[in-house]
């Protein structure tokens, strides 16, 4: 069923609305996840960023799918060969240790927009959807640069590795993250109004 609002300018369709706003968000969300790999503390062999902040956050404001496109959109740009990546850019990055986080950013926006479309908009919730979105980057990247070790650097204890390097290592500063974002996100009202569901 259609719902409308009526103003001074006539009746409009608040769906219809919603939607229109969120696809002008999917390109902000994308250049957002970009600039957040140019704050990069260079620890081998994956940088520390602040994009998993704005992937979580695309994914609880825009979504599931719409989330899941403005990453899509990232990676797009970058393998063309922007320089939007934390290393750098190119078709050649599907080659690099770290290509499997850039994977889980698309996954991740999709399980925190999921998370968040039938439940409260609180402190916890947030906080929750936020960490299940985490683990989601880190799992698929984690995986992804154990194969590398294991595949293209020969590295016989590439699980270990890749869990210590990839993974635990980011658990302190990741767990902050979530904190602060879902502080933030729990005190907007605005922002409660125009998620997508």
């Amino acid at each position: 069923m259609k719902k409308y609002r009526f103003t001074q300018g006539g009746w409009y369709n608040i769906k219809a609305h919603v939607k229109v706003y969120n696809l002008s968000l999917i390109p902000i969300f994308s250049a957002l996840t970009a600039a957040g790999a140019l704050i990069r503390i260079p620890v081998p062999p994956v940088p520390i960023t602040l994009q998993s902040f704005f992937v979580i956050m695309s994914g609880i404001l825009l979504g599931p799918k719409a989330g899941a496109y403005s990453q899509i959109i990232y990676i797009i740009i970058g393998l063309i060969g922007l320089p939007v990546f934390s290393g750098g850019g190119g078709l050649s990055y599907v080659m690099k240790p770290t290509f499997g986080y850039l994977l889980g950013f698309i996954c991740a926006a999709a399980v925190t927009g999921y998370i968040m479309r039938s439940r409260s908009f609180n402190t916890l919730t947030l906080f929750t959807a936020s960490i299940f979105g985490v683990l989601t980057i880190y799992f698929i990247g984690t995986t992804y640069l154990a194969l590398y070790l294991l595949t293209i650097m020969q590295k016989p204890d590439a699980i270990g590795i890749a869990i210590k390097t990839g993974f635990l290592i980011f658990i302190p500063g990741d767990i902050v993250k979530c904190i602060v974002l879902a502080l933030i996100l729990s005190r907007v009202d605005l922002l409660k109004k125009l998620r997508q569901r």
